[in-house]
């Protein structure tokens, strides 16, 4: 704000996060389930996808990949944790339709393929393609400001600009 204060210099930390997927963007309010609509896993926005990539978000490591590779969570080099979760009742496909690109501990930079997706089966087979991506360490965010876009491209597009603590 004022630069300066006290003689030292105040740098606000911030975590960009760029769209994991391409596609339509929809508030997570609007996810049909509970869970993430009440974000009860946390703040967050979704992505209706137009292709089925997720990349990194950010620079940073693995912290989760589930099992069944329908998510995937990611801390950046900031400390920020990020869930994306392709799909929803994707977790009983058992991992069909999913191939993963990383495992868990592996180190990515933004625009890294991540996992690959089957639209068709997850359309399907599951109830929806919609993709929440979700801050999972609330605790580590003062605000954040999610895109004014209505759609977002891959690796490209700013899905959220987060400050933090």
């Amino acid at each position: 704000m004022f630069g300066k204060l006290f003689g030292k210099k105040v740098q606000s930390k911030e975590q960009v996060i760029m769209a994991p997927l391409s596609g339509t963007l929809r508030p997570l309010e609007e996810v049909p389930d509970p869970v993430f609509a009440g974000k009860m896993v946390g703040e967050g926005i979704a992505i209706e996808p137009s292709e089925g990539i997720v990349i990194a978000p950010f620079d940073g490591e693995i912290v989760q990949l589930f099992p069944t590779k329908h998510a995937i969570g990611v801390r950046s080099t900031s400390g920020l944790e990020v869930l994306i979760h392709i799909g929803l009742e994707t977790v009983s496909l058992q991992g069909e339709g999913f191939e993963a690109f990383v495992k868990q501990g592996d180190q990515v930079k933004v625009g890294d393929k991540l996992i690959t997706f089957e639209m068709a089966i997850i359309k399907d087979k599951a109830s929806s393609t919609i993709t929440p991506v979700v801050l999972t360490n609330g605790d580590a965010v003062k605000s954040f400001d999610v895109s004014k876009a209505t759609t977002v491209i891959a690796g490209q597009s700013t899905l959220m600009n987060v400050h933090l603590n």
